[in-house]
């Protein structure tokens, strides 16, 4: 048992591993180690099934995929934490196709913090009201 005063009153905890467990968060940290970043990566599920799944009504004729939409996410995101440094979490907004001539930018945020082991770092990259 912890004598640690800053668990002293905690009720509950959702860990990072469990939100990945629950779908809440989804790794992408293979695709995000090939665009360069070095640490563990998800997207909220909000991100991932509202813009990186492909709406329906776009096939590959429109050269949709839900591979290059999520390339098209991590190269924002690392030209964006490349051009911020001091900082734990960059904004930056991406055009995602959504239907036939029918384009949505919405703003992202990447979030780099301790994980669940408090020490090391991990990266989030979620829609504003993910946060």
């Amino acid at each position: 048992m912890t004598t640690d005063k800053a668990f002293e009153n905690l009720i509950y905890t959702y860990t990072r591993a469990q939100a990945i467990e629950d779908g809440v968060l989804i790794d992408i940290t293979a695709d995000a180690q090939v665009h360069g970043f070095k640490v563990h990566t998800v997207v909220t599920d909000n991100l991932y099934h509202r813009y990186i799944e492909v709406p329906s009504g776009l096939d590959r004729s429109f050269g949709q995929s839900s591979a290059g939409r999520l390339h098209d996410l991590l190269t924002l995101a690392m030209f964006a934490a490349r051009a911020s440094k001091g900082t734990d979490r960059v904004y930056f907004k991406i055009s995602f196709l959504m239907e036939p001539g029918r384009t949505e930018t919405v703003q992202v945020i990447a979030h780099i913090g301790p994980g669940d082991d408090g020490v090391i770092p991990v990266l989030t990259i979620m829609l504003p009201e993910d946060d």
